[in-house]
Parts: C-alpha cells; structure tokens; sequence
C-alpha cells in the first residue's frame, strides 16, 4: 500500500517498536494530524477476550468529559407525551411509525444515533437489518433504550460514545479532535479505558487490554503503554 508524503513523513516521528505513555502518544497523534481537515482521533483496543463467547462480551457507552468534536444527530423513537421533551433536550428528529416508514421507504438516514423508549422497540425491531449493521440500533446496555429518552439525548450531545468489541476483538473509538490538544484527549482517553476497564467480563482470563494505539483519521498507529492501567 502506498502512503503519502505526509503519512511518510508522520511515520519518522513514531518508533514502532515504543510503547508510548498515553499523553506522549497523543501529543504526536495531535501534532502528525496535517490533513486540512481537523481530524478525528481514535482509540483502537484490543482486548483479552473472546468475543464469540456471550459471557465475554465487552460493551457499553460512556461520556467523554470533551465531547467528541462532532455534531450529533439524534432521531428519537418515542410516543407523543414525550415529544417535547425529546425536542427540548435537543433531539433532531422525534417520531413513531413515520420515522420507520421514512427510513425503510426513502432509505433515510441523516442521525448518528437512534434513542428509542422501551414501548417503541416492537417497532423499532423492524429497523434491526438497516440499522443493526450500521451500528445505530438502541440498546439498554448503551444507555439508548429508555423511559428516559430526554437524558438519552443530552448525554449523546455532550459527547456519549458507545464501544463495543468487532469480530476480531478490538473496540474502536473516537477520543476527539486532533484540535483538543494532548490534555483534553487525555481526560478523554483515561476516562474511556477506565470505562473498559470496569467492563471487564469475569470471565476474561490473563492478559485484559492486549494493546492499545491511538491515530488520527489520516495518521499513522502509536502504540500505548497500558501498563499503569493495571490489566
């Protein structure tokens, strides 16, 4: 695969074979972010777990104390005595029947996350092959079913993130933008590996958090030193 100059350049700056600490890595995660667009930085991690087995599943949501740096969009499934409330916590887009109707028939899909109250989800359900493989469909765990679905709302918009292992073990999330400087995506970072951390399946045997590397959008993966995490 062939990089470009700034990726190549980027990739002088890491040591391959080093295991940063966490502020260190993420100053050079900032610093190598030389797209013209301010760029997402991400967390991948990978875990010692086997995400075949129900009883070690990793996953959950938690809010980043910086938010994101993106703009979300929330659609809210919800029946009509908790419309306003949806609409004054800031939902985008607040509906029954229509809003499944308009997704299924007109393939629209302009959120980035669907809150939906507990009575709505034999509706919802139906949404499950369009919304499943997107990673958009409510789930309590993620806090996205609920009778609460205003506080739903509030916390997706102050930048709640959902992480989740994929098939190969390994969750991957955003920490912010490269904008945010070292220190915000620190406290970012910090708070969603302890947020893991304590997700930690009883199940899991030896080795819990494998290997960690922090990237921006375009840049190049730093390792991170998990040691003072403890697992």
């Amino acid at each position: 695969m062939k990089h470009g100059k700034k990726y190549v350049d980027s990739s002088k700056t890491v040591d391959k074979a080093k295991l940063y600490d966490a502020p260190e890595a993420l100053e050079l995660a900032s610093k190598n972010a030389k797209a013209k667009f301010d760029e997402t930085i991400e967390a991948h991690i990978r875990l010692g777990v086997d995400s075949r087995h129900a009883d070690q599943q990793v996953r959950g949501a938690v809010v980043l104390p910086n938010g994101t740096g993106k703009k979300v969009r929330v659609c809210v499934f919800c029946k009509e005595d908790k419309y306003d409330a949806a609409k004054e916590a800031g939902a985008d887009f607040v509906g029954g029947m229509d809003l499944v109707d308009k997704i299924t028939k007109e393939n629209w899909m302009d959120f980035d996350v669907v809150v939906a109250s507990p009575d709505m989800m034999g509706i919802v359900g139906r949404l499950g092959k369009i919304l499943g493989p997107r990673g958009l469909m409510p789930n309590p765990k993620a806090g996205t079913v609920t009778p609460d679905v205003a506080k739903a709302v509030t916390e997706a918009k102050a930048g709640k993130i959902e992480y989740r292992l994929d098939k190969t073990n390994i969750i991957h999330c955003p920490i912010g933008k490269a904008s945010f400087g070292a220190q915000k995506l620190e406290e970012n970072f910090n708070t969603l590996i302890d947020a893991i951390v304590k997700a930690k399946p009883a199940a899991a045997k030896g080795q819990y958090l494998k290997s960690v590397v922090v990237a921006s959008t375009m840049g190049v993966g730093i390792k991170v030193n998990t040691t003072k995490y403890g697992v």
